[in-house]
């Protein structure tokens, strides 16, 4: 076996929780290489977040594209497979929840090569989220357990997992936020938009919000309501937009439909916005940061640290409008409180624990 570590990624979310590590890995001279799975593939949903968070060029992209859970999963693990059987790394490090994730954590155990899980331990308990299942098998199979939240500390304890494999690191996505902060304009991001008074950013995924003919429907009827009331300007994933679109959500004067955006991009927007109406988990960590309000519709989350320690509530699509007049009356509070350790430095925790653990 070689002194390598492999980074597999593949999906938008994973990118701003990977760079921290690799450059924290870096920085102590750490051999490694870089794994595009390709799960999502084109430029708004993957190459600009290369580009704009200094991530390398991917040493391997396996080009694997969309397809059903089970066929995308299996792609990537027969591309994985004889990757990671070329490679015989010392350590494969996987990051959040997504196919691309839990495929690299059964190669990687069924190979017997130590896994690293960075955001290890959210739960939502709701296991109709293939997100859910996702995290359950890939946290079952780790060996490192890198978790951002003492709540999900706590998760792991109580399914069995040794405290020893368990570190509390804080969140490497907010060290991406906080190393970019000055990046993030949001004067920018309202020119280049020509937003001229209040405005809510939406952005909105999630099977249980938009695969349904009835589900978006009511999402459309839901952000209507929001859009009667401010502008709304709602970056839509490709996922859903022909349901929702055929949903009627274009059809408000007051709701802006555009493409995904990059990084710095819609983080621009976030950053100058009155309110988030949001089903991305990280974009729940994101608001919490930036003290922007966030309205979550999801009737749960994994990640309950940015209600307790942030700006975050879990709202239904029925009562969004009422809520979002409160939330627009009341404005953006001046002080919020942060999750503990959210402060910038979990790559390099991360990175340290894992040059500790190839030294033995």
């Amino acid at each position: 076996m070689s002194d390598l570590v492999l980074h597999v990624t593949g999906a938008r979310p994973n990118f701003p929780k990977a760079a921290p590590v690799i450059r924290g890995l870096a920085a102590l001279g750490v051999r490694q290489e870089l794994v595009h799975t390709g799960q999502h593939y084109d430029e708004q949903m993957s190459e600009v977040f290369f580009r704009q968070l200094g991530l390398p060029e991917p040493d391997v992209d396996l080009g694997v594209g969309s397809g059903s859970h089970a066929r995308q999963t299996a792609a990537i693990m027969t591309g994985l497979e004889d990757l990671v059987v070329d490679r015989e790394p010392a350590l494969v490090m996987v990051y959040g929840d997504v196919n691309s994730t839990v495929a690299a954590a059964l190669v990687a155990s069924k190979l017997l090569i130590p896994l690293a899980h960075v955001e290890a331990g959210l739960r939502s308990f709701d296991m109709t989220m293939p997100e859910e299942i996702n995290r359950l098998v890939t946290d079952r199979l780790s060996d490192l357990l890198f978790a951002t939240s003492a709540d999900a500390v706590a998760h792991l304890g109580n399914e069995g997992v040794r405290p020893e494999k368990i570190h509390l690191v804080g969140n490497p996505m907010i060290d991406t936020l906080l190393a970019n902060l000055d990046r993030i304009d949001a004067v920018a991001a309202r020119a280049a938009y020509k937003l001229t008074g209040r405005y809510v950013v939406a952005t909105l995924h999630r099977p249980a919000n938009v695969d349904g003919p009835a589900d978006a429907q009511a999402l459309t009827k839901a952000m209507h309501g929001v859009a009667d009331q401010v502008e709304v300007l709602f970056p839509l994933h490709p996922r859903g937009r022909e349901r929702l679109q055929e949903a009627g959500l274009f059809n408000h004067p007051g709701l802006r439909v555009v493409d995904p955006l990059g990084y710095v991009e819609f983080m621009g927007l976030v950053r100058g916005a009155d309110a988030v109406v949001t089903d991305s988990g990280g974009v729940q960590e994101e608001t919490t940061i930036l003290g922007v309000p966030c309205l979550t519709l999801r009737a749960n989350t994994e990640r309950p640290v940015t209600i307790t320690h942030g700006t975050n509530r879990l709202v239904t699509r029925e009562a969004l409008p009422d809520v979002m007049s409160g939330v627009l009356a009341r404005g953006r509070a001046t002080t919020w409180p942060v999750p503990p350790l959210w402060d910038g430095h979990a790559g390099e925790r991360i990175a340290a624990v894992v040059a500790d653990r190839l030294d033995t």
